[in-house]
Parts: structure tokens; sequence; C-alpha cells
């Protein structure tokens, strides 16, 4: 995809209101970090009381995949997840409009050496990776020391698309965006030994899907990690973040790459990917998007969940 180019027609009285907000959002990116913490966490409490639709879902994923807690506990967790949303729209607007050095003093990367060497080889790479609050700024940390291309969904508001991808793509001018949809480009770029961000964590329907146990439910699984894996003929590295309790930063971890993946099957692929989702998330469930409806695609006959 091209470069986004800022267009004339974003100065219409339409988009002064948005403007309004990405203003203070950035005027509050001035503050000290520990600061930005504390109003997330505002925020998300705020969220928690008005975003109803939102917090039933959370509520409900929480109940499915954690019956052993109990009702105070999923609460409190419930309570952290928001907290941590909230935290989320700031650390966005920092990976946006953070100088780089201030930004980079947060980063705490393990496991470099295994990107490095793939692109050495010229290895294509496929980072799976998850749908983690902490999920903006932990690819633009990673994409400060690392060049990552990624997938791509065009945002409906041309001003607010400009301005994410804008900011996304600063951290490394050789990236490229690539929209979700586009395989071919997708298969092109790890053809040519370049490593690609891309979550397999979430429901995106039947087609193409399997149904495979995730936290002891069968969910709708995309199978497109072993097809990208094969006809890109590239590894797979799973990469996990998390932001750090003591307000030091993020650790981010490039894990080795996945043993002889694909293996014999998709069914036997997806089930392996769903293990390895649900153990990354256990590690920090107040930090996974829990609003996500990720139980939505149902095996036939069996009872909705939602």
């Amino acid at each position: 995809m091209d470069r986004p180019q800022f267009r004339p027609q974003f100065l219409h009285p339409r988009f002064w209101a948005l403007w309004l907000g990405l203003g203070l959002l950035w005027l509050i990116t001035l503050l000290p970090y520990r600061v930005q913490l504390g109003l997330g966490r505002v925020l998300g409490a705020l969220m928690l009381r008005v975003a109803g639709s939102r917090r039933k879902i959370a509520r409900r994923n929480l109940e499915l995949c954690f019956p052993e807690l109990s009702s105070a506990e999923r609460a409190r967790l419930l309570r952290e997840n928001f907290a941590s949303t909230g935290i989320a729209f700031f650390e966005m607007a920092m990976s946006w409009w953070w100088p780089k050095d201030r930004l980079a003093r947060l980063s705490h990367i393990e496991g470099l050496e295994h990107l490095q060497k793939a692109q050495a080889e010229g290895q294509g790479v496929i980072l799976m990776a998850l749908h983690f609050t902490t999920l903006e700024i932990g690819a633009a940390l990673l994409g400060q020391v690392h060049t990552i291309d990624g997938m791509y969904r065009e945002h409906k508001n041309p001003l607010f698309d400009f301005i994410q991808r804008r900011g996304r793509e600063r951290h490394n001018l050789d990236a490229t965006a690539i929209e979700r949809e586009d395989v071919r480009a997708m298969l092109k770029v790890l053809r040519a030994g370049r490593a690609i961000w891309y979550a397999p964590d979430q429901d995106y329907g039947r087609k193409q899907s399997l149904f495979v146990p995730l936290f002891g439910i069968e969910a709708a699984t995309v199978t497109a990690t072993t097809k990208f894996a094969r006809l890109g003929r590239a590894i797979v590295l799973p990469f996990t973040q998390r932001r750090l309790e003591d307000g030091s930063g993020y650790r981010l971890v490039i894990h080795p790459p996945l043993a002889d993946f694909p293996g014999e099957t998709e069914e036997a692929d997806c089930l392996r990917v769903n293990q390895w989702v649900e153990g990354a998330v256990r590690e920090c469930p107040e930090q996974y998007l829990w609003a996500h409806r990720r139980f939505k695609t149902r095996p036939e006959g069996a009872p909705k969940l939602y």
C-alpha cells in the first residue's frame, strides 16, 4: 500500500470534532508515563460503567474461560481488564506521537535473535501475535528495532485512518501495510524473506475455519496460519507482549520458532495454535481483549453462548 497522504478534505468541518479529540489526546501524551497509566485506569473504570454491551461480552468470556474462578475473582479480573483497555487508549497515542527515544526507554525485548537469524537466512517469518490491549504499543516498540510488515484493515473514517497509519508506519519506513484480504501480497512478502505480524486468535466466521478446543470450548479457528506458513515457506515465531506492573514499560518476547510446523493436518495445527494462545493469555489475562465475541461462531446444533 502507498504511504498515507494528507488530503485537503481533512480540513472540512465534519472532521473538526475528531481533530479536537486527537488534539486533547496529544496534549495528554505530554504528561509523565505513570500519570497516563493512572488516567487510563480512570477511563477504564468509566468504560466499565457505560459500555454495557462490551462489559457483558467480556464478563461472559471470563465465565466461559475461567469457570474455576469465583464470581468475586472474575469481577476483579473484569475491572482490571477494563483498566487495561483504558490505558490502551493512551498507549496508542504514545506509540503515535512520543519521540522515538522516549518510547524506546519503555522497551524490554527478549528473543530478537530469532528474528535476526531468520532475516540473515532470507527466511520469511509469521510473527504470531495475540490481541492484547497492549497491541499498538507493542508493535511500535518492536518496529523500532526490526522491520515488521502488518496486516491492515482500512478504518471507515479517512482522517482517523490517515493518523493511525502515519503513526504506525513512522517507526519503520521500510514496513508495508497489507490489506487483510490480500493473501497474494502476504505470500509475496513472506517469500521475500520478510516478517509479518499476524494474529489468529479471533473469530473470523465459519469459512476457512475448523472447530478445535480453546479454554475447553469448541472455537472456530482459522486455518490460515498453516496455509501462510506452507505457501509462504515461512517459519512461525510466537510473539507476546506485557505491560509491566512496576511501571517500567513493556516486556516483549519473541519465542523460538514452532518446530515441525505446519504439521500433518490443519486440525492438529489449529489445536496447537489454540493451546499456545490459551497459555499466553493465562499468563496475563487482565491484558487480553475479552470484549471480542471469540465464541460467536458455533458448531452445527450447538447453543449460542452470547
